[in-house]
């Protein structure tokens, strides 16, 4: 039966639930707005920008986004194994189209940070939207369940938490644009949140991603913009649909393209 509803109240709804899930611990103290005013402004803020704006990753790296060049990166595409429940997601990770994203993604992978975390998010009801996870925390089982959604990778390096910019490529840009929402109603992207899709979660600031991610249950075309695709699911999608909250991934293997990610000093 179709809920009698308003799509883009909504939308408001789901899209402040998935911003407020990828929270790390510094920034959940800033983010006490409620759910549908989070949106709102988050919403707000995309539809004043242009793509004009777009920056180039080589432009980008020196000035504009501090920390650039110590990210990964991934220079054409890769593959990644998900194992959950014995089962297998295979991922294609896109960083032709989201070089900074996709190699952050295929970069923990590597480090083995996903396996034994938990998806702490599944949302299926109303209707079909995402299901999350990646919070390195989710790893100690003692870790409170109210805890979860707001964890970051670590670097063990620095011991830092390593946050990548919001990376969109719109259609007919050469580079994809940083630090900031687009308006995809205006002009479509190229990795937009299909079903299937796999992108990161993050918090009110755009720069604040960075190892937590979702996968789309349905098209999800109102989160264009403000969040960054970075794949899709290639084959396993009923393995994801049968995901529980709680249910852990159990191994993350790099299975082809491991010699596209590009690492700072290496």
């Amino acid at each position: 039966m179709r809920l009698k509803i308003s799509q883009f109240l909504l939308s408001l709804v789901l899209l402040s639930a998935l911003m407020l899930g990828g929270c790390s611990t510094q920034q959940l103290a800033s983010n006490t707005s409620s759910p549908s005013s989070t949106a709102t402004s988050t919403r707000s803020e995309a539809s004043t920008k242009t793509t004009t704006e777009a920056t180039s990753v080589s432009q980008t790296s020196s000035e504009t986004i501090p920390g650039m060049t110590d990210l990964p990166r991934l220079e054409g595409k890769a593959t990644v194994v998900l194992t959950v429940k014995g089962s297998p997601i295979t991922i294609e990770v896109d960083g032709t189209d989201a070089p900074i994203t996709a190699g952050n993604f295929v970069d923990l992978v590597q480090k083995g940070v996903y396996d034994g975390l938990a998806f702490h998010r599944v949302v299926r009801e109303p209707q079909p939207f995402v299901v999350q996870g990646g919070d390195p925390q989710s790893k100690d089982p003692k870790v409170p369940v109210d805890r979860l959604g707001t964890g970051s990778y670590i670097d063990p390096k620095t011991g830092n938490a390593r946050y990548i910019p919001l990376e969109i490529k719109p259609k007919g840009s050469d580079t994809p644009i940083y630090n900031k929402p687009f308006d995809a109603t205006a002009q479509p992207v190229i990795l937009p949140h299909k079903q299937g899709a796999v992108a990161m979660a993050r918090s009110q600031p755009p720069d604040s991603a960075s190892a937590q991610f979702y996968f789309a249950l349905a098209d999800l075309a109102f989160l264009d913009g403000n969040y960054a695709v970075f794949g899709n699911v290639t084959q396993g999608f009923d393995v994801v649909n049968k995901i529980q909250q709680g249910d852990r991934i159990e191994s993350a293997k790099v299975t082809q393209g491991a010699e596209n990610l590009k690492t700072p000093g290496k």
